[in-house]
């Protein structure tokens, strides 16, 4: 078996990975570049360009920097992808204008898929974004786990799936927050409790900034809201993304204490919003809400929330700021977060990474005790020498 890490190696992000063995290869990811608005394909024969040589694309989740190439892939090449992440990429980009990407097929966690002489388990796993998912390959009696992005603080059982996971010969596993202080990652859960009391303090308005396709913290703020009796206010763009998620994901039309609201009155967004019947709300119904409510807001609604803030005073409100802290640096945030402030509304930060710790990756480690471990998705491979007994491999191709 081969593993080519084609990028995504001592850097995060723009993950594209490569396993072959004889005539089968194999695609993991098709990450576009951190920060790409415009993603470029890098020119590699087979897969962007050229005839078709590799026999499958198996996306791991739905974040840009593994997915944000997949429209690049030559179309003779099936893109296989998780069900509900399939869904909730696709309602997104058709949201925004964007085509719906290409996929051929989807995979369930547990059961193994075949392509020529490997065999392709997925594991579902906990990641920010939702059905992430792990890979395991086997193929002549070698076997390889491909991480993709994932954490033990979420809302899935982590020591679950330690224990469906085999050991295998060579771990390709992600380190984002290795160059990071050492030290547990907050939960969702303490995130919710810490929500639920600030909420339950706060008696003005409250307002969450989050990005839309993070389920986990959509749930994390809904679960707060309902302790503290406030509707959950999703804006068109999240009650697409969280009707796509299904199940159990709060979102219009499915639960009562959820409501939909546009900031434009385009017609197009006016005809989606009134398909949301009932749950549709305007400015003037939530300047009148008997509840207290929790709007979900971005940076590009400040009109909207200008012309709300002339109905009904923001005074003693709050802000749930739920990203990462590098963003309070882009303009945009930043004015708009001051915006805010005048208002008289505090900034909180309720956020949580992502991805795994030390810890969660110890004892990935431990449970399937590697020989090699290549390390990808971070800046900080030194870190894995801790491991004395296993080869840290930083080379771009290693067989095996």
């Amino acid at each position: 078996m081969r593993i080519n890490i084609i990028r995504g190696q001592n850097q995060i992000g723009g993950s594209i990975i490569e396993v072959a063995f004889d005539s089968t290869r194999i695609l993991l990811d098709a990450g576009s570049e951190l920060e790409e608005t415009d993603p470029v394909a890098p020119p590699i024969d087979g897969l962007f360009l050229g005839n078709a040589s590799f026999q499958a694309a198996f996306i791991s989740h739905y974040h840009g920097d593994h997915i944000g190439l997949c429209d690049k892939i030559l179309p003779e090449i099936p893109i296989f992808i998780g069900k509900a992440a399939g869904r909730v990429t696709n309602a997104a980009r058709a949201y925004m204008g964007k085509p719906e990407y290409r996929f051929s097929g989807f995979y369930e966690s547990g059961k193994p898929f075949i392509v020529g002489d490997m065999v392709v388990t997925p594991y579902l796993c906990d990641h920010s974004a939702f059905d992430a998912y792990m890979f395991h390959i086997a193929c002549n009696g070698k076997t390889a786990l491909y991480t993709g992005d994932f954490r033990s603080h979420g809302r899935k059982n982590f020591c679950a799936l330690l224990e469906k996971i085999p050991q295998v010969d060579v771990l390709i596993t992600e380190g984002t927050t290795l160059t990071r202080s050492p030290a547990r990652s907050v939960s969702e859960v303490a995130l919710e409790q810490q929500a639920f009391q600030i909420l339950s303090q706060t008696e003005g308005p409250a307002f969450v900034l989050m990005a839309g396709t993070n389920i986990d913290r959509l749930v994390t703020v809904y679960k707060a809201a309902r302790q503290a009796n406030r509707v959950l206010l999703q804006d068109l763009y999240l009650a697409a993304i969280s009707t796509a998620a299904g199940g159990n994901i709060p979102r219009p039309r499915d639960f009562l204490d959820v409501r939909v609201f546009t900031t434009t009155g385009a017609d197009e967004r006016y005809e989606q919003l009134k398909s949301y019947g009932n749950a549709r709300i305007g400015k003037d119904q939530i300047a009148n809400l008997d509840q207290r409510f929790v709007m979900c807001v971005r940076p590009s609604m400040r009109t909207y929330l200008e012309k709300l803030s002339k109905l009904k005073s923001f005074d003693n409100g709050v802000v749930f700021y739920s990203m990462w802290e590098g963003y309070k640096e882009n303009p945009d945030m930043a004015n708009f977060l001051n915006f805010m402030r005048e208002k008289g509304v505090r900034i909180v930060s309720l956020h949580t990474s992502g991805h795994a710790d030390g810890n969660t990756i110890d004892a990935l480690v431990e449970k399937v005790k590697p020989s090699v471990i290549i390390p990808v998705h971070t800046e900080n491979s030194a870190w894995f020498s801790r491991y004395r007994d296993i080869d840290i491999v930083e080379d771009q191709v290693f067989s095996f």
